[in-house]
């Protein structure tokens, strides 16, 4: 304070003027934090989006190759497509946590966009398949490498947001398998009708030449662009880094990733004795469990009458309005994180209906618009359950959560190996034992997210 303001005010005015000097520095610190958690989506977000866009796109394409003709020309029967969908899950569901503890390890910028080039090479070599078992080969070594991805992201975005912050970020991750799925049935169109015959080339094997060589691109790039953890990351000054951890301290109770870290033995066991984890996993496993229907909304439409080609396309609008409920429930979520479980079970409910009443409608119309707001809820389970998930192990050292995201992660991708069995062919067009069983996953998880929304009400979630 000037001599002036002293002589003016005097000695009663110290206290004043402190107030006035603890809100400046209170709104200082804000901006600060309000211009670095700015920095980190512009370097993580748009990154971490397309990466996992490419991933989904590489990891469900064999869905449109069938409808493609890779079916006819590999002379796949629906049990072989079935185990061909399945191994991939195994491989993934199999190297998930290993990955993960060896990028809590590493360095995200490097070990992500690295796994990533592999997986598309890998992707491009699907082109050549001839045969069943050659098919079913490749899909397992990409199921290797695409293990580390799903799993390091969520860990690396629960390394640098607070719980508040969680729901909108996860809520843009999962937008990208959304419109993945939506852009994956245009650009398979768009490469089968254009690129069929090219070279003497079927137009499936195009699509995977196609969409792996984008894949290893983008990978390349990302490389450059791609945040590590607020310890060590290049990108950030050393008071941005202070500060990214500090803020997590403060405010969610979050460890101090250079306080302490524990060996992979331990933390696997810390983990898999906590009592969250498996209320989370069971969760998840019934939301991809239902979920896998989505491998199938090709077949699904094409079995309501359309062609093969207009069936590509008419599986956008399913995935259209899942980004929109999607987005505006990750941001209803940050509003409101106490309410997550309530809101999860609300989308379930929802799902649950549009299942049971597919299986009694028989309007084809009517089961097209139901399929929609099935998966709209489905979808936007799918998001806040991990951001729930990931905020709940806020506390645990970095290798812990990296072992707790992994095994929720793994284990609600199990799901999907007996998943991949709910729909065959011979039950086309009603399938009706397919939505029945997601109709009772359904169920179970309205139970499971009551449930975690009571624990969290009562404050043990986050202990």
């Amino acid at each position: 304070m000037s001599p002036e303001v002293q002589s003016l005010h005097g000695k009663g005015t110290t206290l004043f003027t402190d107030d006035i000097t603890q809100d400046e520095s209170h709104g200082s610190v804000q901006a600060k934090e309000k211009a670095l958690v700015k920095k980190i989506d512009l370097f993580l977000l748009p990154t971490i989006w397309l990466m996992y866009l490419l991933s989904y796109v590489d990891r469900t394409n064999i869905g449109n190759a069938k409808i493609a003709g890779m079916q006819e020309d590999l002379r796949l029967s629906s049990s072989q497509y079935s185990i061909s969908l399945i191994v991939f899950f195994i491989s993934y569901v199999i190297f998930e946590v290993p990955s993960n503890l060896i990028l809590s390890k590493s360095r995200p910028s490097v070990f992500l966009p690295t796994i990533m080039i592999l997986w598309g090479v890998v992707t491009c070599c699907m082109a050549a398949v001839q045969s069943y078992r050659q098919l079913v080969a490749l899909r397992f070594v990409v199921g290797v490498l695409e293990a580390g991805f799903a799993p390091g992201v969520l860990l690396i975005l629960s390394s640098w947001y607070k719980r508040e912050e969680q729901s909108k970020r996860f809520a843009v991750y999962i937008s990208a398998a959304i419109l993945s799925g939506a852009f994956g049935g245009l650009l398979a169109g768009s490469i089968t009708n254009n690129l069929e015959g090219t070279h003497g080339i079927r137009g499936w094997r195009w699509l995977f030449i196609v969409e792996g060589a984008a894949t290893i691109g983008w990978a390349c790039v990302a490389r450059f662009l791609l945040l590590d953890f607020p310890q060590n990351s290049q990108y950030l000054s050393e008071e941005e880094r202070r500060l990214a951890s500090e803020r997590l301290l403060a405010a969610d109770g979050a460890s101090a990733d250079d306080e302490y870290r524990l060996g992979p033995v331990q933390a696997v066991t810390n983990s898999l004795t906590n009592w969250r984890v498996w209320l989370f996993t069971t969760g998840y496993m019934v939301i991809v469990g239902s979920s896998t229907l989505s491998y199938f909304y090709p077949t699904l439409v094409e079995g309501l009458g359309y062609t093969s080609n207009k069936a590509q396309y008419m599986t956008v609008p399913i995935y259209a309005v899942a980004f929109v409920c999607n987005a505006f429930t990750g941001y209803v979520a940050d509003k409101v994180p106490a309410h997550r479980g309530m809101i999860i079970s609300g989308w379930l409910t929802l799902s649950l209906c549009c299942s049971v009443a597919t299986t009694i409608v028989t309007d084809f119309k009517a089961r097209y618009v139901l399929l929609v707001f099935m998966a709209a809820g489905l979808w936007s389970s799918n998001a806040l359950s991990l951001s729930f998930a990931s905020s709940s192990f806020a506390h645990m050292s970095r290798e812990g959560r990296a072992v707790s995201l992994a095994f929720v992660n793994a284990m609600g991708n199990l799901a999907q190996i007996y998943g991949a069995y709910l729909f065959p062919g011979e039950n086309a067009p009603r399938y009706i034992m397919g939505f029945s069983v997601v109709s009772a996953m359904c169920a179970l998880g309205v139970g499971v997210y009551g449930i975690t929304h009571l624990v969290a009400r009562k404050g043990l979630l986050y202990r």
